[in-house]
């Protein structure tokens, strides 16, 4: 359960890694940074908070309730992340994801100074799984169908937990043969899902945890929590904490959040509970 990075070493037995989502697009469903100062101010400022990475993204991937995701072209997905990559690594030693399914993205993006490929369509780009081989980085797969412009009609399933499970096995298979050698999965909450589905994927997290490699769970904020509490996305933050707190019992070792202050407040002391022992 250890990451090694070019710049040291991720170890995920302590304690839970809480990931600070820095989405510099126009369009994501929450929290985006259209400028790179601003981008890599909001950054520095999570590392601040206790971030212990950064999740770095060019192109939303919000479910079509938010109004269709745009599709960027390479170029642009780049232009909005590389200096956003490039000025905190220069500032900082926290280890860098860049969230991205394209792997010309994720090459350049390492190439800066990333030290960790999120890919959310696990590898639906044939060379993903060849630059991670390649460059040793950890690739973190995520369970999704479709893309986010269709994943919303594609809710249905005969046993949710198992053919996730199976997906994300086979997929850690198939990066295993080619090559990759460090990885991490994360099932997709908010991705192929129906509200239920998510509760009942959380409700089974620790079925995931038996994978026997990192597992991220990616909550915050997202529509299934306000929903429930008939509320809207700046409503979700407590919503998102009780999530990140049962998710870290179930065994999750990364937390993927907004709001990194908070997150890591309440992520403490649940760690202090599962870590306690009997006094002599």
């Amino acid at each position: 359960m250890k990451w090694m990075l070019s710049g040291g070493m991720l170890d995920f037995k302590s304690r839970a890694q809480v990931m600070g989502i820095l989405n510099v697009t126009p369009d994501s469903f929450y929290d985006r940074y259209h400028s790179i100062d601003a981008a890599v101010d909001r950054g520095l400022e999570m590392v601040q908070e206790g971030a212990d990475i950064l999740d770095v993204g060019g192109e939303s991937s919000r479910p079509p309730m938010y109004g269709e995701a745009v599709e960027v072209s390479c170029d642009e997905e780049c232009r909005r992340v590389l200096p956003v990559i490039k000025k905190l690594r220069e500032q900082t030693s926290v280890p860098i994801s860049i969230d991205t399914v394209k792997s010309q993205v994720a090459r350049r993006a390492l190439e800066s100074g990333a030290d960790i490929i999120n890919d959310i369509s696990a590898m639906a780009d044939d060379g993903m799984a060849e630059v991670a081989a390649e460059s040793a980085a950890p690739l973190i797969l995520m369970h999704r169908r479709g893309t986010p412009a269709t994943m919303q009609g594609n809710t249905d399933y005969v046993d949710l937990i198992g053919e996730v499970y199976s997906f994300l096995k086979e997929r850690i298979e198939r990066a295993r043969q080619v090559g990759v050698a460090q990885w991490g999965i994360d099932p997709g909450l908010g991705f192929s899902k129906t509200v239920g589905g998510n509760f009942l994927l959380l409700k089974h997290m620790r079925h995931f945890a038996n994978l026997g490699c990192p597992l991220l769970v990616g909550a915050s904020r997202k529509s299934f929590i306000w929903k429930t509490l008939g509320e809207t996305a700046d409503e979700a933050l407590e919503g998102s904490l009780a999530l990140a707190v049962l998710s870290r019992a179930a065994g999750a070792h990364i937390i993927r959040v907004h709001d990194v202050q908070a997150s890591c407040r309440a992520l403490c002391v649940a760690d202090a509970v599962l870590q306690a022992e009997v006094e002599p």
